[in-house]
């Protein structure tokens, strides 16, 4: 599933920090991809977990609900991702590389754990981290 999330990373706009995600329905089946889009559609808000759950929603016949789905991440999600995979339900959450300065999945914040929330998810973080690390690495690189 990461290695699907890589492969939508690289649908990231020269200028985007190529973040990949992929939602999955519980058997499997890919509902839904994006990567980060923040500079080519000049929205804050373009991350790549948020246009994945929103077409997943929009095609997943629950309404915004994604119960029973996985999202897949090459970084570990912010505040605002791990919020929104809350609401929307998400049951599993999988990515890739830790996230140190702004996860909200262990790192800094541990929003999806909160048990003060009424939903928290399956979570498996590190895998295939190296690889979606490399990503990341090559892209400020090139940026500097």
């Amino acid at each position: 599933m990461v290695r699907a999330a890589i492969g939508a990373a690289t649908a990231a706009g020269a200028r985007d920090v190529p973040v990949g995600a992929v939602v999955f329905d519980s058997t499997g089946k890919e509902l839904a991809r994006a990567a980060n889009a923040r500079e080519a559609l000049g929205d804050p808000t373009a991350h790549a977990e948020i246009l994945a759950l929103r077409r997943a929603a929009a095609v997943h016949g629950d309404g915004w609900r994604l119960e029973g789905a996985t999202l897949a991440v090459t970084l570990e999600p912010c505040t605002m991702c791990a919020g929104a995979l809350v609401l929307a339900r998400v049951g599993r959450l999988v990515f890739g590389a830790w996230e140190p300065k702004t996860g909200a999945v262990g790192s800094l914040w541990d929003v999806v754990r909160d048990r003060r929330l009424n939903h928290r998810p399956q979570v498996r973080g590190g895998v295939l981290a190296d690889e979606c690390a490399a990503l990341l690495d090559e892209f400020f690189r090139t940026q500097r």
